[in-house]
């Protein structure tokens, strides 16, 4: 061999070796990067029939198996949503109290019966009158708890929205700009690998964001598609949009809550899913259905609370002017949408607890509702327990009077639009309407948990298969570095026997 041809082969030898450090170095800086696949270096060597003419370093590419990154992709927005979901849940479930635990509704129900019960051995005693108004004030402090537990969580679901689809706009504008690089580079034959890391991780975040699917096109372009098959563009020249808006119990897309659009269009039924839409999707959810349906069983639970007493002539829970609204609206909870947030004790027996004993109204009586009722007129017997017994009979009971039965409490047709419906079917009385409540509730925080711990086991499972063939090994990348080294050794001791032969022979020539 020429010593021309000797040096040309150790110094494409020690190109080739660069482009292995290069990828090592890459490797090991992003070692728990999340979505970075491993980085490898290839070589071919160079012949020209048997004589060899040095070695060719090739593009980078990366260690990954696309079908396993793409059920991972898939997963993690799984676990966005679901994540997202049971965050906002797992508030409203602390608010609301554990079953039992004595501050839930049913709970705190309980503790209003067995206040009139006490009050029923001694009605005229004033204490226990007392007694009775804040235990009842105690349970309308807690819906009004419940309320704006819900109302705090929708708010955040909607804020949460307007920030996501902002964000996911830059990095679908991100997306875009890395595959016309990808492109780019491609056709001309260079590495696109760190490139296409950077993208992974873009793609990873719109998944999570908006359950964005991404195809891989052969000349490494991607397009992007929502969970219901919407094309996107990438090029920044159609864009997500939504408003900010300050939502109330009465707020409801799409009339008065603003859509999310793509080109002016309403795309937001696109965007949603009960887990693969990503977070965008999930808060949609909570939005518009989860927590709308909460609030509606909550101002149902307070309508029939407050109907049922005043039915009997115990006008106890009220608005803060003191009225009870009216049931049967259109749709049904037209008139009391919200009225969980405000509902209070009655201010008169509030400044004048003997009522609870009295009773605030006389009632006419009827075959399908309560019986006659007439108070206790000032002056009247200090141990007056018509009402009291009413309450405890009738107002707590499943009847309103003997052997008629209460009139049923909604249980669909909720909400603003009347679209919403309670998990439960209609119950006989109120303990048994805020025990089911209670649970109903409970469960759905419980059932996001549950499927967010199972969605998050098998996401390791599959993040697990992705790292074993494309997570970077310290280990690995040391040895591979060695090798380089021994490889960088051999083929600097080639250029240094070719630079001393040079010299010799330029010594040998006069």
């Amino acid at each position: 061999m020429r010593l021309e041809g000797a040096l040309a082969n150790a110094g494409s030898g020690l190109a080739a070796i660069a482009e292995g450090f290069g990828a090592i170095s890459q490797n090991i800086a992003n070692a728990s990067t999340p979505d970075y696949a491993r980085e490898v270096s290839a070589t071919k060597d160079v012949t020209a029939g048997s004589q060899g003419m040095g070695t060719l370093a090739l593009p980078t590419t990366r260690a990954l198996d696309t079908a396993i990154q793409s059920q991972v992709l898939a997963q993690n927005a799984t676990v966005g949503a679901l994540s997202t979901s049971a965050s906002a849940l797992s508030t409203v479930a602390a608010a609301q109290g554990a079953t039992g635990q004595s501050q839930d509704i049913a709970s705190l129900l309980g503790k209003l019966g067995d206040a009139f019960s006490t009050l029923l051995n001694d009605p005229a005693n004033a204490t226990q009158q007392s007694a009775v108004v804040a235990s009842a004030g105690t349970l309308a402090s807690q819906i009004n708890t419940l309320s704006n537990a819900y109302q705090q969580a929708r708010q955040a679901a909607q804020d949460s929205i307007v920030a996501d689809v902002t964000t996911l706009n830059t990095t679908l504008a991100t997306i875009g700009r890395l595959s016309k690089q990808i492109v780019a580079l491609k056709g001309a034959g260079q590495s696109t690998a760190d490139l296409e890391n950077q993208r992974d991780a873009a793609i990873d975040q719109a998944g999570q964001l908006g359950g964005i699917r991404f195809l891989g096109q052969p000349d490494g372009n991607v397009t992007a598609y929502t969970a219901s098959g919407l094309s996107l563009p990438l090029d920044g020249s159609t864009m997500f949009a939504t408003q900010p808006a300050t939502l109330s119990a009465g707020s409801v897309y799409p009339t008065t809550i603003p859509a999310i659009t793509l080109g002016g269009i309403d795309v937001t039924a696109t965007l949603t899913s009960a887990t693969g839409a990503g977070a965008i999707g999930a808060n949609l959810t909570l939005r518009d259905q989860t927590l709308p349906t909460q609030q509606a069983e909550l101002d149902e639970f307070a309508e029939t609370l407050s109907t049922r007493f005043s039915a009997q002539g115990m006008t106890l829970f009220t608005d803060p002017a003191g009225h009870v609204p009216a049931p049967y609206g259109t749709p049904t909870q037209a008139n009391y949408i919200g009225y969980a947030g405000t509902i209070t004790v009655n201010p008169a027996v509030a400044a004048n607890p003997s009522l609870v004993r009295d009773g605030t109204n006389a009632v006419a009586g009827s075959l399908i509702g309560a019986s006659a009722f007439t108070p206790n007129p000032p002056g009247g017997p200090a141990g007056f327990t018509t009402l009291i017994t009413r309450v405890l009979s009738y107002a707590l009971g499943s009847d309103a009077q003997a052997g008629v039965g209460q009139p049923a409490a909604a249980t669909t047709g909720l909400g603003p639009a009347g679209n919403l419906a309670a998990p439960y079917g209609p119950q006989p009385d109120l303990a048994g309407q805020a025990s089911a409540l209670v649970g109903a509730q409970a469960a759905d925080a419980a059932d996001a948990q549950a499927a967010l711990t199972s969605a998050q086991s098998l996401q390791t499972a599959l993040q697990t298969r992705l790292a074993a063939g494309s997570g970077v090994s310290i280990d690995t990348e040391m040895s591979t570095m060695i090798a380089l080294q021994n490889a960088y050794g051999a083929n600097a001791k080639v250029i240094s026997a070719v630079q001393a032969m040079w010299n010799t022979l330029e010594q040998a020539v006069p």
